[in-house]
């Protein structure tokens, strides 16, 4: 039988061939035979027991879908047999959509993927139930997080938010029954790569063109990254320039704080977690970049983004659980935001660009903030804002406490490269400034930062 719309043939296994699994599983399904040439002549495969072991748990890591994998065998030659079903919601290989059309395999882009994606769905992605995470196994910090935001935001009553956390959970449309939606996952559970890789936010600091200096990947339950991700880009990766009016000590960062908050919270909200790409923050001399994957309602441009515009979030529960902790504005009133905290600043305005099914916004450093070569090599009055005199080493620290309350003094030294004394003398010093504390026992305890605003 020669190749059709349902099957296709390969003499050998390559991963790429993950490809047009993906693209069956988001066509009509099909079956794709390894060891078998392209005239349908079974030439068998030599390493079948390892192939039967491994391309299963290929499929299920890359695509997030189970096929059924068979060893055949005709004329003494074995041969594998991997048979796709068609999926119910789209799968994507790496950030990318295949499609089996015909005899080809096809990737998906632009308004064709926007089409598939709202014809296969029928419902949005968010919506889908997760079999085998309870709400027990959900993360009991994510919900003291929201409790308290959604409480200081007054959105929320206090009789609304003290309830057990399943009906807290059904009042913000995150169940459908007894069972969890994707969303209530990446909302409320430590580990959303379960559901979804990707489920992440990326930062890294740059220097000149691909120069990167040092990244860190926040990884936790959207509430919890939402908490301290801005915490980890004003304290490691930003410093203020420290000026005096009227022997009024004045710090400005070269960023609104306000914006770049407004940016990240609405990257994380409208992110399309299908692609399995995170959030991404680049941060450089005198820009810093935010960038997610995105699904923009039919017609929708970079220049609709900078104008007022209709809300219509691409993960209404997300946005829903979001605005409800203040962290995010409705009506679409969160470009107005970013646009208001830059002008006051007296920043630049940001610019929207879309690449491909990739959204960034550009924000352009405040150049009278900027940090001097002289000044960062003198160590002159400047710095992340905490109020005291700290080293470089000291400040590195603080921004791995932000990150990982619970780092010890092993995995400092460790990620420093310096000495665990070393290490251990830095802890004693911030403590002795009272810029950090130790809450709990030393076995199960953990680090606090007590003050947002030290300079170097």
């Amino acid at each position: 039988m020669s190749e059709n719309q349902s099957i296709e043939y390969k003499s050998s296994w390559r991963d790429e061939y993950l490809k047009w699994i993906c693209g069956f599983a988001n066509a009509q399904g099909g079956k794709l035979y390894i060891g078998v040439d392209d005239n349908g002549y079974v030439c068998g495969v030599s390493n079948i027991k390892r192939l039967l072991e491994d391309i299963p748990n290929k499929i299920q890591t890359s695509l997030g879908i189970v096929t059924e994998v068979n060893k055949k065998e005709k004329d003494g030659l074995e041969y594998i047999e991997i048979i796709v079903v068609p999926s119910s919601f789209p799968v994507s290989y790496r950030g990318e959509f295949h499609y089996r059309s015909g005899a080809t395999k096809q990737q998906l882009t632009g308004i064709a993927l926007t089409e598939f994606i709202a014809k296969k769905t029928g419902v949005r992605w968010e919506d889908a139930v997760v079999e085998d995470i309870r709400v027990e196994d959900l993360d009991d910090e994510s919900f003291k997080i929201f409790r308290r935001e959604a409480l200081r935001s007054n959105r929320m009553r206090q009789e609304d938010l003290d309830i057990p956390n399943e009906d807290l959970l059904k009042k913000l449309h995150l169940m459908e029954g007894e069972k969890l939606k994707r969303s209530a996952v990446l909302l409320f559970y430590s580990d959303p790569s379960r559901v979804q890789n990707g489920s992440y936010v990326k930062i890294g600091r740059f220097g000149d063109g691909a120069d990167l200096q040092y990244q860190d990947t926040i990884e936790d339950s959207l509430i919890k990254i939402a908490d301290k991700v801005i915490d980890v880009i004003y304290l490691k990766y930003l410093k203020a320039k420290i000026t005096y009016e009227h022997d009024r000590r004045v710090e400005t960062y070269p960023y609104a704080r306000n914006a770049i908050r407004e940016a990240v919270y609405n990257a994380i909200v409208h992110n399309c977690y299908m692609f399995g790409s995170p959030v991404q923050i680049r941060v450089e001399n005198e820009s810093i970049i935010v960038s997610n994957r995105c699904v923009l309602p039919d017609g929708w441009t970079a220049e609709t983004l900078m104008n007022p515009h209709d809300s219509i979030p691409y993960n209404p529960d997300i946005a829903n659980v979001f605005y409800r902790a203040g962290y995010i504005e409705n009506w679409g009133r969160g470009i107005e935001k970013i646009c208001d905290a830059c002008r006051e600043l007296g920043a630049d305005m940001p610019k929207y660009e879309i690449v491909g099914n990739g959204l960034r916004i550009h924000f352009s450093a405040l150049k009278s903030a900027l940090i001097s070569e002289n000044e960062a090599t003198e160590g002159g009055d400047v710095g992340i804002s905490v109020g005291i005199n700290v080293g470089i080493n000291e400040q590195k620290v603080i921004g791995l406490i932000v990150e990982n309350s619970h780092i010890s003094a092993v995995e400092v030294s460790e990620k420093l490269s310096i000495s665990l004394r070393q290490a251990e003398r830095i802890f004693a010093h911030l403590k002795e400034k009272k810029l950090i504390e130790r809450v709990g026992a030393r076995k199960n305890g953990y680090w606090k930062v007590k003050n947002a605003t030290a300079k170097t």
